[in-house]
C-alpha cells in the first residue's frame, strides 16, 4: 500500500515551507539574495541544514520560490492602492479617477522600494541565476497588468490619450524600475545621488508621478 500523508503532516510540512519563506526573506530584505544561502535560511528560521531540500531541490528553486513570495505582497499593495475608493467629508465613498489611481499605484510603489531598499533593489536589479530572472519577468508583467487597466479606464473616461495600453504599461514598470535602481543600489558611489531622507524621497516620487501622468497623456 503506498504511502498517503495525513492532513497534519501535510499541515506540518506547509508551516515549515512558510517559516523558511519567511526567514529567506528577511534575510533578503538585510542583505540581498546572496544572503540567502541554504545554511543562512535554516538559521534564521531554526532547523536543520538538510531540510531545506526536503522542500527545495536547490538553491535557485529556493530563491525563486522567496522571490515570487516577496513580490505578492507588493504587487498586492500596488494593486490595493489603485482600487481603493475616495472618501468625501461626509464619509461617503466614490471611485478615483484614472490619474489618481495611477498616482496612487506610482506613489506606492515607490514608497514601498524607498522604504524597503535592500528588497527592492533585490527584487529589480539585484543579479540572479537564470531561474530568477524568470519570476522577474513575471514580476514586472504582474505590475503591467495593473498598469494597463488602469490606462484603459483612463482612455475611456477621456482622461488619457488613445494609445496602446499594453505597451504603454510596459513601458511604465520599465520607467520606474530603472529610475529607482541608482537611488536604491547598494553600489552608489556617488553620495549625492542617494536618496535617503524624507524630502528627497518626496521630490522623486513627485517627479515620477509627474513623469507617469506625462506619459499617458494624462490631460488635465
Amino acid at each position: 500500500m503506498a504511502y498517503r500523508e495525513t492532513e497534519h503532516t501535510l499541515a506540518k510540512k506547509a508551516d515549515t515551507r512558510l517559516r523558511l519563506l519567511k526567514a529567506a526573506r528577511r534575510l533578503v530584505q538585510q542583505g540581498g539574495f546572496a544572503a540567502a544561502s541554504a545554511s543562512a535560511v535554516a538559521k534564521e528560521s531554526g532547523v536543520a541544514s538538510g531540510t531545506i531540500y526536503r522542500h527545495f531541490p536547490n538553491k535557485s528553486e529556493l530563491v525563486a520560490e522567496v522571490f515570487r513570495y516577496a513580490t505578492e505582497s507588493e504587487v498586492a499593495a500596488v494593486a490595493q492602492a489603485c482600487n481603493e475608493q475616495d472618501v468625501d467629508s461626509q464619509g461617503q465613498e466614490s471611485e478615483k479617477t484614472a490619474a489618481d489611481k495611477l498616482t496612487a499605484a506610482v506613489e506606492t510603489f515607490a514608497q514601498r522600494a524607498l522604504l524597503g531598499r535592500t528588497l527592492a533593489y533585490a527584487l529589480i536589479a539585484e543579479p540572479v541565476d537564470p531561474r530568477v530572472e524568470q519570476e522577474r519577468l513575471r514580476y514586472r508583467f504582474a505590475y503591467a497588468e495593473i498598469f494597463e487597466d488602469v490606462i484603459a479606464l483612463g482612455i475611456q473616461r477621456g482622461e488619457f490619450v488613445a494609445q496602446n495600453c499594453q505597451i504603454t504599461a510596459a513601458a511604465l514598470v520599465g520607467m520606474l524600475a530603472e529610475s529607482l535602481v541608482g537611488p536604491l543600489s547598494p553600489l552608489l558611489k556617488d553620495a549625492s545621488l542617494k536618496i535617503t531622507q524624507k524630502n528627497d524621497h518626496d521630490d522623486l516620487i513627485h517627479s515620477l508621478t509627474a513623469l507617469v501622468l506625462r506619459a499617458v497623456g494624462f490631460n488635465a
